[in-house]
């Protein structure tokens, strides 16, 4: 059988599998799902010496690839980060269970009552690169929503991945659930990817995450429904109204805390007023942080370690320690930069200015607007979600974090008492 038949076959079967499984998971009780996921993090935190072993693996590959310090980053697991993943698992199983809620109830003039119930998607894949936590968090979160869940993530992450799916679906059969309902793709053949897009028979949705090029894939490839973001193109705007200590302490943390992920800040906004003031000494702090600063005219006055920035830069997901600055005159005109060259996913202002905040909020469309926060706290776990499924910026069923309500539709139950037209 040739290489690729052999895939499309395996993809099949998976995808099959997840619809059977999908299926039983539907009837599964919150308290069995709660209890499960429970078991998932107790079973993670006695592993770590394994999800060590095999992210070593990884990060060696990695490191041997020539992958960026950011993109290590984003694959590192550390025992913080495998605390997280357990407890994310521990507050999803304590939140409500998003199945079966009543949206509405109608009880027509012939006697007719009508209810909006909330429901499982039914199958979802998640295309993802480089975290791994991803695998844990995604499986958590489609479990506790009654979905089954297919999981493929990137070939620089395969050790990780493989272990930490083995880990939380060895679960499943000790609690009498269906096996099928976490599956990790085996293969890191990228015709297994375009298998699983072509799966809509079986498969109701794809979630991919990472890069703009893997995004753009899924989306031309999948003739399944997807929720995307294309691009984290994040801004924080420093308002003329802006605590100095605030506005350099939200900056180098919204840029610097960890740049490999979506939600750090892409570029800086500074008012012309504050920038005269603050920028030079924000300018040295960005340098002490090995922050490379690309600027306007303005900045570049200001900042003369600073580069020119090009008309392409302000567009740029950098994903790494490159900042674009651009000074302002005031907040229209930081408003029309992001709805110019922002991706709507994260932006924030820093203000002590109500009607500057109220015109910012209003003004910017985006999926996440942070008023005197961090583009940092853009994500399923710190908005108390648990954890996320991916954070989308379409405008359709799901936008922002993604957490359990997005994991859900809805179906209409209608009952009577013969009733007959």
């Amino acid at each position: 059988m040739p290489a690729t038949t052999s895939v499309q076959v395996l993809i099949e079967q998976l995808a099959r599998d997840a619809r059977d499984a999908a299926r039983k998971l539907a009837a599964v009780s919150t308290q069995q799902k709660n209890s499960a996921l429970t078991a998932m993090a107790d079973r993670l935190l006695a592993s770590t010496d394994e999800i060590h072993a095999a992210n070593e693996q990884d990060l060696a590959d990695a490191s041997q690839a020539g992958l960026s310090q950011a993109m290590i980053d984003r694959l590192r697991l550390t025992p913080a980060r495998i605390d997280q993943m357990a407890a994310g698992l521990r507050e999803v199983a304590a939140l409500p269970d998003p199945v079966g809620r009543v949206l509405s109830k109608n009880t027509r003039p012939n006697g007719l009552v009508v209810r909006k119930i909330t429901t499982p998607i039914g199958v979802i894949a998640i295309v993802y690169e480089s975290r791994p936590n991803v695998t844990v968090d995604a499986a958590g979160l489609c479990f506790k929503s009654g979905n089954a869940v297919i999981l493929r993530g990137g070939k620089e992450a395969v050790a990780s991945n493989r272990v930490l799916g083995r880990i939380i679906g060895s679960v499943l059969p000790e609690q009498g659930l269906p096996e099928a309902a976490i599956q990790v793709v085996p293969t890191t053949d990228r015709a297994a990817v375009g298998a699983l897009l072509k799966q809509d028979r079986f498969i109701d949705l794809v979630v991919p995450r990472g890069g703009e090029t893997l995004i753009r894939r899924v989306v031309e490839e999948s003739t399944i429904p997807v929720i995307k973001h294309y691009k984290g193109v994040c801004h924080v705007y420093l308002d003329a109204a802006a605590d100095p200590a605030q506005a350099e302490a939200i900056a180098i943390n919204a840029k610097t805390q960890r740049p490999g992920v979506c939600n750090a800040m892409e570029t800086l906004l500074v008012q012309r007023d504050l920038a005269k003031s603050l920028l030079p000494k924000l300018g040295q702090a960005f340098r002490d942080k090995g922050v490379e600063l690309r600027g306007d005219a303005s900045v570049c006055e200001l900042v003369p370690t600073a580069k020119p920035a090009s008309d392409s830069d302000w567009e740029n997901e950098y994903l790494d320690l490159i900042l674009n600055v651009k000074v302002v005159a005031g907040v229209d005109e930081a408003i029309e930069h992001i709805a110019r060259y922002g991706s709507g996913h994260t932006d924030a202002i820093v203000s002590a200015d109500q009607a500057a905040i109220d015109r910012f909020v209003q003004g910017v469309d985006s999926a996440c607007v942070h008023v005197n926060a961090s583009t940092r706290f853009s994500d399923g776990f710190q908005y108390g979600l648990g954890a996320e499924i991916g954070i989308s910026t379409d405008k359709i069923h799901a936008r922002g974090p993604m957490g359990l309500e997005e994991l859900t539709t809805y179906r209409w139950l209608v009952v009577g008492d013969g009733h007959v037209l």
